[in-house]
């Protein structure tokens, strides 16, 4: 079976045809699956569909919705539910009336049909129409880096092509309701990458800063003392957080996205393990495994870890490529490291960037040497980016003050707070 699947793969790959013809076929069946359910159940006014990442996390800004909800009155009497694809892998916090489902199991598909809000991060399945009197809340997740659906013009991307992203994105924009933005930066990217205005959904912005970013502010030392014990890490070491992205290109049939280690550990584990531990999180696309075996104790694998907000307080350092995290770690003004060992090649033939390299509030480096040299001399090389990390933050972070959420869910909820 797994042969079969792996040659099939191969065979959308190589084929646009093929690949349209394939997931037609998938999302035909997928309607006739769901349409029993829409039909079957009525719109609820008091209950909510949450989900991060397609299932994968407990995280982001429907967790600081939800959790911010759980604690107001006005919704005391409603119906949480929260959708994971490995349920027993997930701490949600307690309510009474919460309910954990499946991703695209029965119940899912029950309470998508049910939910007068779905709350999600990610690209609701394309299958799930929606209904009359329903709400689709799009809280994305990060400020934007790298472009995104309409803005792509370069695509190096292997199982999707310009068109096909395009289109996907009108699919899926269409059903928006609202669109969280944490800035007048952010508002004007995802107006023009989710293609909003001439979908005429340009006035769904709800421009009150970034829930998923409260966490950063809310937080005690006593917090952070416990989220390291939590994760094991030594009290008298300094912790850098290296969270490379995936390259869209890098994907191999019946395996997924790949990652080619650009960073020598053994090196960095010479050099710099009497002082530091790395936390180590390849992007959630990248499917294979990395043995980190050899460096246990130095490198802690953290790719599964469900709330990254838990990794950056616990960081002195951040290092990554073209991952947009950088933008809310920015929030605590610690050291930013960027490491951008195939800029030319990422920018040129993968996805194009919306900011100028002059913006980014630390240093970039483009061999491990660099990186080496940079984190010998962290201290001296960020008193270097001072103002330019002051400017950054009013620029893309202005919003954010620990009360978004708040915000965010009286625009949303604003006729349920009234009475």
């Amino acid at each position: 079976m797994n042969k079969l699947r792996k040659v099939a793969s191969d065979m959308c790959k190589k084929s646009k045809t093929l690949r349209k013809i394939a997931r037609k076929a998938l999302l035909t069946t997928n309607k006739i699956k769901y349409s029993k359910y829409k039909n079957k159940y009525k719109v609820d006014e008091k209950t909510i569909l949450f989900e991060a990442f397609g299932g994968r996390n407990y995280t982001c800004s429907p967790k600081a919705i939800y959790e911010k909800m759980i604690t107001m009155e006005e919704f005391q009497d409603y119906e949480m539910i929260w959708a994971f694809q490995d349920p027993e892998k997930h701490e949600v916090a307690e309510f009474k009336n919460l309910r954990i489902v499946v991703s695209k199991s029965e119940d899912y598909y029950k309470y998508c049909a049910k939910a007068k809000y779905w709350i999600v991060n990610s690209i609701m399945p394309e299958e799930i129409d929606k209904k009359e009197g329903q709400v689709y809340v799009q809280c994305w997740h990060g400020t934007p880096l790298k472009k995104l659906r309409y803005d792509i013009e370069v695509n190096g991307a292997s199982l999707n092509t310009v068109e096909e992203i395009r289109r996907r994105n009108d699919i899926d924009a269409a059903r928006f309701d609202y669109f969280i933005s944490p800035s007048k930066y952010c508002t004007e990217k995802f107006t023009s990458s989710f293609n909003l205005k001439a979908l005429g959904k340009e006035n769904i912005i709800i421009e009150k800063g970034y829930p998923r970013n409260d966490f950063l502010f809310n937080k005690t030392k006593k917090d952070i003392d416990a989220i390291k014990k939590k994760l094991g890490l030594p009290k008298n070491k300094k912790v850098l957080f290296y969270m490379p992205t995936f390259r869209d290109n890098q994907h191999t049939s019946g395996v997924g996205y790949t990652y080619s280690l650009a960073i020598d550990f053994d090196r960095l584990k010479d050099k710099f393990s009497k002082d530091y531990v790395i936390l180590f999180s390849p992007h959630y696309f990248i499917a294979n495994s990395i043995d980190l075996e050899k460096y246990k104790g130095f490198v802690y694998n953290v790719a599964r870890y469900d709330e990254i907000n838990e990794l950056y307080l616990v960081s002195d350092i951040i290092m990554t490529d073209y991952s947009s995290i950088f933008f809310d770690f920015a929030n605590l003004k610690k050291p930013i490291v960027y490491y951008m060992y195939d800029f030319d090649d990422y920018k040129n033939n993968l996805r194009d960037f919306y900011i100028s390299l002059d913006e980014l509030p630390g240093p970039i480096a483009k061999t491990q040497d660099e990186v080496e040299d940079i984190i010998l001399n962290i201290d001296k090389i960020s008193k270097k980016y001072e103002k330019k990390y002051e400017k950054f933050n009013k620029k893309f972070n202005y919003l954010d003050d620990g009360d978004a959420s708040l915000r965010v869910i009286e625009v949303i909820f604003k006729d349920v707070l009234k009475k």
